[in-house]
């Protein structure tokens, strides 16, 4: 079965790992999904992620999600642009998620980073999810 959404897959399984509060969730990994998981990782919403190969060579993506007073850090965290249907944005228009308490994952020519780190660089993107 082939999947149109590996990001969105990663995005939900991240939710119910931390729904059943799991210590982690493994994933199937790409370039992509590990760049989001650096930007959870230098944001704070995670404690770490590591990239593992199994028995049959595939790559898996381990994400350890962190949890304050037992209540997961990632409060929301949702896809905003989908395969059929791309939401790109300048850096000017960027979206500020919560007032400035969540962020926005974007895609730049620069590469994956937070909506702050692109307005910093004045990068525009695609802008991929939100949390907080």
């Amino acid at each position: 079965m082939s999947m149109t959404d590996p990001i969105g897959d990663m995005i939900v399984r991240i939710k119910n790992a931390q729904m059943r509060n799991h210590k982690f969730v493994q994933l199937p990994s790409s370039n992509f999904k590990a760049k989001i998981a650096e930007v959870l990782k230098t944001e704070g919403y995670i404690i770490d992620y590591s990239i593992n190969k199994n028995d049959s060579n595939k790559i898996s993506l381990k994400i350890n999600l962190k949890y304050n007073l037992g209540n997961p850090v990632i409060s929301t965290i949702e896809r905003i642009s989908k395969p059929g249907r791309r939401i790109f944005s300048s850096a000017e228009s960027l979206p500020k998620i919560n007032n400035g308490l969540g962020i926005a994952i974007v895609s730049t020519s620069k590469g994956v980073m937070s909506d702050i780190d692109a307005r910093k660089n004045k990068l525009g993107g695609e802008i991929i999810c939100k949390v907080f």
